[in-house]
């Protein structure tokens, strides 16, 4: 089933519309069936298609960096990172009650995270 499944991979990158290159590649003798074979999908892409992977890609990274839990905003905190003043709060118990809450803080501006107790 794998090798099925990386035979139609190929198949279909060689007709691809967008991908007009690889194919002109092939038929000139540039990339040798060997070549093909151990291609990854990565390597077969069009550009657009690498280009629009690699938005994606980064765009998820960003997001997941600046996730917010939900807190408190405020101005108390200054940034380790860029000096900025806006940051997000949360506080937590971590520890046995008679222990200092543990507060939670994230830059709003460039998404760095820290605690202390």
């Amino acid at each position: 089933m794998k090798y099925k499944n990386r035979i139609r991979s190929r198949i279909a990158n060689l007709k691809d519309s967008k991908n007009p290159d690889l194919r002109k590649n092939v038929l000139c003798g540039a990339i040798t069936p060997e070549q093909i074979a151990v291609m990854s999908s990565e390597e077969m892409a069009s550009n657009e298609l690498k280009e629009m992977r690699k938005a994606m890609t980064k765009a998820a990274i960003q997001e997941h960096q600046m996730a917010k839990t939900g807190g408190t905003q405020t101005d108390l905190f200054s940034c380790g990172k860029c000096k900025k003043k806006n940051c997000t709060y949360t506080q937590v118990q971590t520890r046995s009650a008679d222990e200092p809450m543990t507060t939670f803080v994230v830059c709003n501006e460039c998404g760095n995270r820290w605690k202390f107790c």
